[in-house]
């Protein structure tokens, strides 16, 4: 048994046990752990085997360590609050950050329209806050905030004024935008989109340098600020997530735990995924099930824990701050005093088809709109392209009021209910002089002027917001697409909640309606169409279900409402799915060619033998012999191939499995060898065995690398199922197996293989799979 724990600690921790050296003339360089070694190349995947088990030998150490004296003791007690402290500071960063940009987005987007004579810094509403020459009736007016064309011309209604205020509105969203992607494009590339693909991918165990990195995170949380406050349709929510993890990459730097492995790297990537959700909708539970459900590929009940300790926290930050000056997380906070009725499941339903087929309209258009920049001229124009689409969304946003505005008050707009202190046009009923109910519970009214008016203008807003968020999402800036999307579903669930509701008003003696709807009662709640509405459109785009659920009522505060919720999602996707498996953030996953493992099953009938390579025609697979290749030999077969790593076999003849070597430890332990030790040259043999042969005097000095050499590979035979194979590589998270009969190499099948062969079983262009 001691042999069997030294090997495995020679295979996974790079220390070698002085009981095991070979014989004093064979060359083992490697004393000491050499610098990056067990370290990825960028664009490649990690072997999460290894990283597991080299933490496990991390901690072991540090057990046993802890007995010998009480610093040692001190410092293990220092390595298990490592991660909590980590959370805590990932939590008060992006709470802070989200803090800022909610902040900062509002001032921006009211500085299209106007500015605060008192506080330039003021939003509007913020202005009229401190004004004491505000009336309730005209709360939105106010002597210290004034529209551009009063501040130049004196005016405020001529046609003359309204030109001005139109021209500085695109001015300024043009301004914006041009600086949100010049930053991006000269500073932090990466800045760009969603992120959400990118940080699903890396949580899998791909390396994307820079992708997290302090640059980015600078750049995309000035960048998000601009984009949102340009008008474009788009949102933060997204975009938050990824400055999220890109807080918990800078706080890992700081721990070598964390640092130098990257499994338990991605573990906090997870656990900060929750925390940017949390603080994107306020919604600290909501944020933990989307980390869970949606973007993590390893959960362990650890990350679960410290991902609601981020979350809380993040969240308690933000709420310290208070950015919508309303004492809550967010800015669509509701109350319904109303309950849902059971005849309303069917508009509820019918919502839930519109989110589906909206859904599978949003990414087939979106993806073809994505794929047209990636392979034609217009991708070499980044800039142009979101100035053009700035242009026209700022053109045709102004005229009407419900896209002039922020999405996210456009949403809280619609989401409210109509209360007696209402001034929304989409509240201008024509109420009976003689009622007198209390204010929370006014009963169902005619629509007046004002209603249908707002119905014509959500309705070409509708229109609007379909088209040009396809165009949109995916641009060379910050984009989220939560917030279009619910957007999208509140327009569409508002305006099916008014005409259920006129319904119930004109015809309360239908059968629908008798059994439920008195006259002179309030039954229908437009505002909770809405509600419904956008989750509807929003699970159709991502295919998310239970943290869709949570996050909206965390989000709106509508814990009575969660079976309206539950069915509009369930039915969404199922619709959704019926064109399409893939949410938004898989096509674009596959569209960018990364190796990702979606949980799908796979049903096919083919062996492991129809997908390792080398296939027929191909030359045979390049390997090492574990003691005739000699260092010209191995720094030949690094040139001429591109291969990941090699399998080591006992001789070309006979083939029979060694081990596997990693391309990157091989040419660094070589390097490290000619550098720093004499006898090493182009001659001198490699060895990989654990015993020294006797060497005539006159040969160079041999070079011993068995440590860096993985004593137990991963193996199947030939005969073994794709479907079985498929399993281990999505439960294990494999970079590569071996595939061998009778312990005789036959070949290797490497994760892109493996989703290669996926994408030709399901007709897709199996060449899009561009990264290992």
């Amino acid at each position: 048994m001691p042999l069997v724990t030294d090997i495995i600690k020679v295979i996974y921790s790079g220390k070698w046990p002085e009981s095991m050296n070979g014989a004093g003339n064979l060359m083992d360089f490697l004393d000491e752990p050499l610098p990056d070694v067990g370290t990825y190349e960028d664009f490649h995947t990690i072997d999460w085997l290894r990283e597991k088990s080299r933490d496990t030998d991390r901690h072991r150490k540090i057990t046993n360590r802890s007995k010998e004296s009480i610093w040692e003791f001190v410092k293990s007690l220092l390595d298990a609050w490592s991660g909590w402290v980590v959370m805590l500071l990932i939590g008060l960063l992006s709470g802070t950050l989200a803090g800022v940009i909610d902040l900062a987005v509002d001032w921006m987007t009211d500085l299209k329209e106007g500015v605060c004579l008192s506080a330039f810094w003021y939003s509007h509403e913020q202005c009229c806050w401190t004004s004491n020459e505000t009336t309730f009736a005209d709360r939105d007016k106010c002597p210290q905030w004034q529209k551009w064309a009063e501040l130049m011309t004196g005016h405020t209604e001529s046609a003359g004024a309204y030109v001005l205020n139109y021209f500085l509105y695109v001015l300024w969203a043009l301004f914006f935008s041009f600086l949100a992607v010049s930053l991006v494009r000269v500073f932090a590339p990466y800045a760009c989109g969603s992120g959400i693909p990118e940080i699903k991918t890396i949580l899998s165990g791909f390396i994307i340098r820079g992708y997290l990195g302090k640059w980015t995170l600078l750049i995309k949380t000035v960048t998000l600020v601009l984009a949102v406050s340009s008008g474009l349709s788009l949102g933060k929510e997204g975009p938050l997530v990824h400055v999220a993890c890109c807080c918990g990459n800078l706080f890992c730097s700081l721990f070598s735990k964390y640092s130098k492995n990257e499994g338990k790297r991605r573990e906090v990537l997870s656990a900060a995924a929750a925390a940017g959700v949390s603080v994107a909708f306020g919604a600290p539970i909501g944020g933990v099930l989307f980390s869970l459900e949606e973007v993590s590929y390893y959960f362990p009940l650890k990350t679960l824990w410290r991902s609601f300790f981020a979350a809380l926290v993040a969240a308690f930050t933000l709420r310290s701050i208070n950015p919508f000056g309303n004492n809550r997380l967010v800015l669509f906070y509701v109350e319904y005093h109303t309950p849902w009725y059971m005849a309303e499941l069917v508009p509820f339903i019918l919502l839930g088809v519109f989110g589906g087929l909206w859904g599978t309209l949003f990414i087939r258009g979106n993806i073809a709109w994505c794929r047209r920049r990636k392979t034609t001229q217009l991708g070499k124009y980044p800039v142009l392209e979101v100035i053009v689409v700035t242009g026209i969304t700022a053109i045709l946003a102004f005229p009407n009021p419900y896209t002039r505005r922020s999405t996210s008050e456009l949403i809280s707009e619609l989401f409210n209910d109509c209360g007696a202190l209402e001034s929304s046009q989409l509240c201008d009923y024509i109420n009976n002089p003689n009622m007198s109910r209390p204010e929370d519970d006014i009963p169902d009214r005619p629509a007046g002027p004002g209603v249908y008016m707002a119905l014509w203008q959500l309705a070409l807003a509708l229109i609007f917001k379909i088209v040009i968020t396809i165009f949109t999402f995916g641009m060379k800036i910050p984009s989220g697409l939560f917030i279009p999307s619910m957007a999208v579903g509140a327009i569409a669930g508002r305006i099916v909640g008014i005409a259920v509701e006129q319904m119930a008003y004109h015809h309360h003696d239908w059968i629908i309606f008798k059994n439920w709807c008195r006259p002179g009662a309030d039954c229908v709640t437009p505002g909770l169409y809405a509600m419904v509405g956008a989750a509807a459109c929003l699970g159709g785009v991502t295919r998310m279900t239970v943290s869709l659920v949570v996050i909206m009522f965390e989000l709106t505060g509508g814990l009575e409402y969660i079976v309206p919720l539950m069915a509009a999602a369930v039915t969404s996707k199922w619709v959704a799915d019926a064109f399409g498996k893939e949410g938004i953030y898989e096509a674009h996953i596959r569209l960018n060619g990364y190796p990702y493992l979606d949980q799908d099953e796979f049903t096919h009938r083919t062996l492991a033998t129809d997908v390792m390579r080398p296939r027929r025609n191909e030359p045979p697979l390049s390997v090492l012999t574990q003691d005739s290749t000699t260092v010209e030999d191995v720094e030949t077969l690094i040139k001429e191939t591109d291969y990941n790593g090699f399998p080591v076999v006992v001789s070309r003849e006979s083939e029979r499995l060694i081990g596997f070597v990693q391309r990157r430890d091989l040419i660094l332990a070589i390097k490290n060898a000619r550098q720093k030790q004499d006898g090493v040259v182009s001659n001198s043999v490699v060895y990989f065995t654990e015993d020294a042969p006797q060497l005539p005097a006159s040969n160079p000095q041999p070079l011993k690398l068995r440590r860096i050499l993985n004593l137990s590979p991963f193996t199947v035979t030939d005969h073994t199922p794709m479907e079985t194979v498929v399993d281990i590589f999505r439960k294990l998270g494999l970079r590569q197996c071996l595939v061998t009969r009778s312990g005789r190499l036959l070949g290797i099948i490497t994760k892109k293989d493996v989703l290669r062969h996926m994408a030709q079983m399901m007709n897709q262009d199996p060449e899009s799979i561009m990264f290992n």
